[in-house]
């Protein structure tokens, strides 16, 4: 695709990186037989090549308006377009890009900025989080059904006294994770220590900036980064083996620290680090030899879904299936298990019709087969497909965790 970038744009920073992404388009098409937004719309400005187009006049210097920034608001950053496309087309960074640039281009109006701006001041920060959860709590019998199915209930606390191991990694707790899902981290902790792995929570560390990112706030986004690269930094120069995530959401962000921070002099080779350093717990116990809990499970039927950020993001494919597989669990086919389910981090609480569609669609494919439990592996879907579903959903350690001996 050629480009002529608007001399506007020229001290603009990132701008030679989106240029080098336009031009890698060649504008197959490719990309809108595998995006959520085009499947459901089919608006060809609401699928990827679209918005390609409508990023490459915006910085072409052409008119944008509040309806460009709308096609690109309505882009779930899913990445299935990514897996797609044969000229690998780094989609998601541009999508960054061209958001931050538009929103400084058009502005927005107040309460779309107060919401953006919220969900910018609560999410990340587990305390205010957790405040604003217990809130929601309790008053949830009261509230209509469209906002009681995006409040989790309560889980009850498990404590978890780690003994240590002989081999240490760091682990991510995340922001919500930890106050909406606290199970998952025990999980984590108890499946790990099980393979002789200490997992060492610190902390300094907190949000991995992924809210902030896809929200417009590169800047805030790098702040977030930077806190937990000097976070877990000594912990690293001690010899951690891995940054162990168990929100393919956040395991994305970090993986690309090493990219988001190479123009920072001060951390770019400990952000390629970190980013090197960064696995999602899948790849962690896959490597691991679990032939102590084979057939453990008793064949229960599980649903897998796999998030966007697992299988696009991070290109682990088939991972968490054939863990579960390995430990007696039966797995049932999900059709279209490429799609989006629709929580896309911010995604269901700023676009929820659309985000309310491929959640429907999605708990239909899931529940299509009768699992007796469907699992994910990642916070945001975890949340967003039990408000639309009677079956439990969880995350895949939790079932891993119980078809271990003695790791409760």
């Amino acid at each position: 695709m050629q480009t002529h970038i608007s001399t506007a744009f020229e001290q603009t920073p990132h701008i030679d990186e989106a240029e080098q992404i336009l031009r890698s388009c060649v504008h197959c098409g490719f990309c809108t037989a595998t995006c959520p937004t085009y499947q459901l719309l089919g608006d060809e400005l609401d699928s990827p090549r679209g918005r390609i187009y409508l990023i490459k006049q915006l910085l072409e210097g052409k008119e944008v308006t509040q309806k460009t920034q709308q096609h690109l608001d309505r882009c779930l950053t899913c990445r299935a377009c990514e897996t797609t496309c044969p000229s690998g087309v780094r989609y998601g960074r541009l999508a960054d890009i061209g958001r931050e640039l538009i929103d400084q281009q058009v502005g927005r109006s107040p309460m779309p900025m107060m919401k953006r701006l919220l969900l910018r001041k609560v999410i990340p920060y587990p305390k205010r989080f957790a405040t604003l959860l217990k809130v929601g709590q309790a008053v949830k019998s009261l509230l209509p059904e469209v906002l009681r199915n995006k409040i989790p209930d309560k889980q009850e606390t498990i404590s978890h006294t780690p003994r240590p191991q002989a081999r240490q990694m760091i682990l991510f707790e995340g922001c919500g994770q930890s106050s909406a899902t606290p199970r998952t981290n025990v999980a984590v902790s108890r499946v790990m220590e099980k393979l002789g792995i200490d997992m060492v929570r610190v902390g300094g560390a907190g949000c991995c900036g992924a809210v902030s990112q896809h929200l417009a706030a590169a800047d805030e986004a790098r702040d977030f980064m930077r806190r937990n690269i000097d976070a877990w930094w000594p912990l690293i120069e001690q010899g951690a083996e891995a940054i162990v995530i168990s929100a393919s959401g956040c395991g994305t962000q970090v993986k690309e620290y090493g990219e988001l921070l190479a123009d920072d002099l001060d951390y770019a080779q400990k952000a390629q680090r970190v980013s090197a350093l960064a696995k999602d717990i899948c790849e962690v116990v896959s490597a691991e030899d679990l032939s102590f809990v084979k057939g453990s499970a008793n064949g229960i039927r599980v649903a897998f879904h796999c998030p966007c950020t697992l299988q696009h993001g991070q290109q682990l494919v088939g991972l968490v299936e054939k863990i579960l597989s390995r430990v007696g669990y039966e797995l049932v086919p999900v059709a279209d298990s490429h799609l989006c389910c629709g929580s896309a981090g911010t995604y269901s609480l700023l676009q929820p019709k659309l985000s309310q569609q491929l959640r429907d669609n999605k708990v239909a494919a899931l529940e299509a087969n009768e699992p007796d439990v469907i699992v994910t592996a990642n916070i945001g879907c975890q949340l967003h497909i039990s408000g639309g579903t009677d079956k439990p959903v969880r995350h895949w350690i939790e079932l891993l965790e119980e078809a271990i001996p003695g790791a409760h």
